[in-house]
């Protein structure tokens, strides 16, 4: 799907930094980044490697990585609060669906600009 959306062929990713979870593991084979940035994951148990825990500088590094994705999350998670997101889209009309999008990420930015 996420292929679908940005054609591999282009280059869409060559100025930014990129923050990504484990789940778009290739994504370097794929894209082209000024930066990537993928957690360290937990090496599975074997008998050459008894201990699966990271190191704490590997620790640290996911820590920092998990500081700045979360406000991302925070903000996904925030526009999810209006329906049109998460409920199945039944209309046919292709640039409705972007119309939505594009409301909900305004009203999610009024409310966080207009907290007390």
């Amino acid at each position: 799907m996420f292929k679908k959306e940005f054609d591999p062929a282009l280059d869409w990713f060559t100025i930014f930094d990129i923050f990504i979870d484990l789940g778009y593991k290739g994504f370097d084979k794929d894209y082209k980044t000024k930066n990537l940035f993928i957690p360290n994951k937990k090496p599975k148990k074997s008998k050459s490697n008894p201990n699966t825990e990271l190191t704490q500088q590997q620790k640290n590094e996911n820590r920092e990585m998990s500081r700045k994705r979360v406000v991302v999350e925070n903000v996904i998670g925030g526009m999810k609060r209006f329906r049109c997101l998460v409920e199945r889209y039944r209309n046919h009309i292709p640039f409705v669906k972007d119309i939505l999008i594009l409301l909900a990420s305004g009203i999610w930015n009024f409310n966080v600009a207009n907290r007390v």
